[in-house]
């Protein structure tokens, strides 16, 4: 048999894809090889194709349990002998299958990268022929990669353990320059042919978007593309359970995957997914790696993931047939808090020495803060994401959210050096919200703290809104004119690009994107809050409101309503003003009583937003 028979007559194709044919001709000239291709390009093809017309044994290393079973169930469909060595076999089930392998029973075998080095595989490993050592989702041994493992780094030591070394074949779907480097050399590969295909996926629209209410976005999607299957992505656990049962509660065919549930459920909720007996998954990303349902129309992250990586390889379960596919992204502030909570557990639970443990904690730090500008940026998504991974092309695709609405470049020259400037003179020792309300002028607690009234740039843009301020600061994240330090307590640094305006002075111009309709998107919220708010937002607020209200109208002997409303109380206690423009936009509240009263009730508003860690 050749190359071209053993892909027609076992996998059932007649051509090879881009990229497959090149690694499937070097490994079989005996060369090493490192492939680079992103989810769906077929990567397991460009190992198991050498593995059957290669005289020994291939062993394939496999990071995660159901990849194994699912690759090894669809190889022995497809009538080739395979097996799998992790621990989920019983001791029988393992020394049957070590027996049978070294019957030449077996082709290929997929192994745990902890079963290498044990006694009992080196020994079956020095008894067979083994032609070629296969590293799947070879990202993980780069402490550089966004699941790494140390576990990986055995793979080097069982190479050496080998009586005769055999090709080695590295793969994974994404890899930045320093993990690409880091496969290279940790895995000693020798006149390696590398290939990378590219990262884009032309087939998927990429999307942002910040509801005020995740579920009810959900659910409107859901609506809308009720035939469709796809794939919702939680940050943890508990919000997986209260997803899948929203979904179950509201009649949508819905099944769950997380660690926390049983092997015998796991497989089940898998397998209706896999066959479309429920065709949404509600998951985190311990659901995914080596699932090959072509089908999955969207990908909905419910929460930010902690990097690029991560993201591209989830959201690229979408579309694998080559048809159109859908990633949407829902962000909300809470999702960083979340992530940089994972961080820290995760940099606890690996044993590294307290230097390495820095050097990985700021690592994926860095990486959380590019996917943060992921999700402010008003560019090309796409562009963003293949520049990420070192690929560079146009700055429209087309095919995502950015692309598809309608931008004006806005002025902000004047804004970006009040906040700048701020950052400067204050020392480059405060986080975003006190530096936006220290330019915007609100006497706010941070404020009051750090002493920031007293910086002469205070309050140089307080006829801006909080949300606008908002935006530009972000944007002048993302264009790297500021940069957050990583850690519990981030704090604005000033950029290579922030001191190079801050020196050119007015020569240089500031533009922000903004969508067309912006603008009058904001007018209209300005009108929606004039109305009676029918429900309040922040319902504890407007108790403290209202109690000091009631003791105000005690001292001057006037009832509390002749203060302010109800009414009035429950917009401020929705809509949080913290300036004198912001609360005369609420019901009830003139310039004469404003006067008279509103800068105490901003004060009480101000600390609760301080006490609370919310984000305006």
């Amino acid at each position: 048999m050749d190359k071209y028979q053993v892909l027609k007559e076992t996998f059932g194709y007649t051509t090879f894809r881009q990229g497959q044919e090149r690694l499937v001709d070097s490994t079989l000239s005996g060369r090493d090889v490192l492939g680079i291709m992103p989810t769906g390009a077929g990567k397991s093809i460009c190992f198991q194709v050498p593995a059957l017309l290669f005289p020994g044994i291939t062993i394939v290393v496999s990071p995660l349990i159901s990849l194994m079973k699912d690759q090894v169930s669809a190889l022995n469909a497809a009538g080739i002998h395979a097996a799998y060595i992790n621990s989920s076999l019983t001791e029988r089930q393992f020394y049957k299958a070590m027996d049978f392998a070294r019957q030449g029973r077996y082709k290929i075998i997929y192994a745990a990268p902890e079963r290498l080095m044990t006694e009992s595989f080196l020994a079956l490993a020095k008894e067979v022929p083994i032609s070629m050592v296969a590293v799947d989702e070879a990202h993980c041994i780069s402490q550089w990669g966004q699941d790494f493992r140390p576990s990986y780094l055995k793979i080097v030591d069982f190479i050496q353990q080998l009586p005769v070394r055999p090709v080695l074949a590295a793969y994974t779907a994404t890899a930045t320059k320093a993990v690409k480097e880091d496969i290279l050399c940790i895995l000693g590969l020798q006149n390696p042919d590398v290939l990378v295909t590219g990262y884009d996926r032309k087939n998927l629209y990429f999307a942002v978007e910040k509801p005020k209410n995740k579920r009810e976005a959900l659910l409107e999607y859901l609506r809308k593309n009720p035939e469709k299957s796809g794939v919702i992505y939680c940050n943890t656990r508990k919000t997986v359970e209260e997803v899948h049962q929203q979904l179950v509660q509201a009649g949508y065919p819905a099944v769950r995957y997380h660690a926390g549930l049983s092997e015998e459920e796991k497989k089940q909720n898998q397998e209706d997914f896999i066959y479309d007996a429920a065709p949404i998954m509600v998951a985190t990303n311990a659901f995914g790696m080596g699932i090959d349902k072509s089908n999955v129309r969207f990908v909905i992250h419910y929460n930010m993931p902690k990097d690029i990586e991560s993201y591209y390889q989830e959201a690229g379960r979408a579309g694998r047939d080559g048809e159109p596919g859908e990633c949407i992204l829902y962000y909300s502030g809470q999702d960083v808090k979340t992530n940089e909570f994972l961080i820290e557990q995760q940099v606890k639970n690996e044993e590294f020495g307290r230097e390495e443990q820095e050097v990985i904690r700021e690592r994926n730090y860095e990486r959380l803060r590019k996917m943060t500008f992921y999700c402010f940026t008003n560019e090309c998504l796409r562009d963003y994401i293949l520049r990420y991974f070192g690929e560079y092309g146009g700055n429209y695709c087309g095919n995502c959210r950015s692309c598809l609405t309608e931008f004006q470049d806005v002025d902000v020259t004047e804004e970006a050096s009040g906040i700048l400037n701020m950052v400067v003179t204050s020392g480059q020792r405060y986080g975003i919200q006190a530096v936006i309300d220290a330019v915007h002028g609100s006497d706010s607690a941070k404020v009051r703290q750090f002493g920031l009234q007293e910086n002469s740039y205070y309050g140089v843009l307080k006829d801006r809104t909080i949300v606008r301020l908002r935006q530009i600061l972000n944007d002048l994240l993302v264009k790297e004119y500021l940069w957050l330090t990583p850690g519990d307590y981030p704090v604005l640094k000033l950029g290579e690009k922030g001191r190079e305006f801050l020196q050119e002075g007015d020569r240089v111009q500031v533009f922000l994107k903004l969508p067309k309709d912006q603008e009058k998107a904001e007018n209209k919220q300005k009108v929606q809050k004039k109305r009676a708010v029918e429900n309040v937002k922040y319902p504890e607020l407007f108790e403290i409101l209202r109690q000091y209200r009631y003791q105000m109208a005690q001292k001057a002997h006037i009832p509390p309503y002749i203060i302010f409303s109800d009414k009035t109380l429950r917009e401020m206690s929705t809509y949080l003003p913290v300036n004198r423009e912001e609360m005369l936009e609420i019901n009830g509240v003139g310039t004469n009583k404003y006067e008279k009263y509103g800068k105490a009730f901003e004060n009480l508003i101000q600390d609760f937003i301080y006490n609370k860690n919310i984000e305006k």
